[in-house]
């Protein structure tokens, strides 16, 4: 698949992925399930679930540090910016830092895979699940198979292919 087929599927899942209702019982559930899957999978990784107002779950597994932690407050702040997923980001910019210009400080912000927008139907985009430790598009993929997990629709229809 192109670039752009890759971009437009993400758009896809950005929009289609989106909840009912967003409450604490829903960020648990969403950062639950990541955190099984990595101790499952044996995959170390940070996974952090919230609304722009607050944290409402953080788990890390063995194999990660705080530079993942870090990684995860660049990108929640790059998806809440930028209003979409931090992975379409690399696929329409490239994984290079912001230009000066662009008043986006690196230190603050990155282009990188794993932060994926939390949208309520009717609400828009709330939020954000964030996830650090693995190369981008996987921490993109295990984002999007927790949304489809939630929502009980089959992943296959949202996911990106390898490569």
């Amino acid at each position: 698949m192109s670039v752009e087929s890759d971009i437009e599927l993400v758009k896809r899942q950005e929009l289609e992925l989106a909840l009912g209702a967003f409450d604490e019982d829903v960020a648990f559930a969403l950062g639950a399930s990541v955190r099984e899957r990595a101790l499952a999978e044996g995959l170390g990784l940070v996974v952090d679930v919230r609304s722009w107002d607050r944290q409402m779950f953080f788990a890390a597994t063995a194999g990660t540090s705080a530079d993942n932690a870090e990684w995860v407050r660049r990108k929640i702040n790059t998806v809440r910016r930028f209003q979409r997923a931090s992975y379409r980001m690399v696929l329409e910019r490239g994984e290079v830092p912001f230009p000066p210009q662009s008043g986006a400080d690196p230190a603050e912000f990155v282009i990188a895979g794993g932060g994926f927008p939390i949208r309520v139907k009717g609400a828009g985009i709330i939020g954000c699940l964030t996830i650090s430790g693995l190369p981008g598009r996987k921490d993109h993929a295990v984002a999007v198979d927790a949304f489809c997990d939630h929502l009980q629709v089959d992943r296959a229809d949202y996911t990106l292919p390898t490569g």
